[in-house]
């Protein structure tokens, strides 16, 4: 579905995730991202792999739940959104903090 198009990657994937959790998975070569909740494995894997250049062994991925949210008297949803946790292969690496 995708491979004809290849800007269209860039919008699967919005950030990464930065938290204690994921920089400790950092360690073990493991990143999280935040992407499109309609994409799937397939999609999202060959996305990785065509923006930062990397092996991907292995996905998980896991849907956040609709969360309230409200604001006055008014009551609403936040976005909803999947995050995915990709296991590189132990000779790539992804660099989210470049040197400066």
């Amino acid at each position: 579905m995708l491979k004809n198009n290849p800007y269209s990657f860039i919008d699967l994937v919005h950030k990464p995730i930065l938290t204690d959790k994921t920089t400790r998975l950092l360690e073990e070569n493991q990143y999280c991202f935040r992407v499109k909740h309609t994409a799937n494995k397939k999609d999202l894997k060959h996305a990785i792999e065509q923006i930062f250049n990397v092996k991907v062994l292995k996905i998980n991925t896991l849907r956040e739940p609709m969360k309230k949210r409200t604001v006055g008297k008014f009551t609403g949803r936040k976005t909803l959104y999947k995050k995915i946790i990709v296991k590189l292969d132990p000779k790539d690496k992804i660099i989210l903090f470049p040197e400066t």
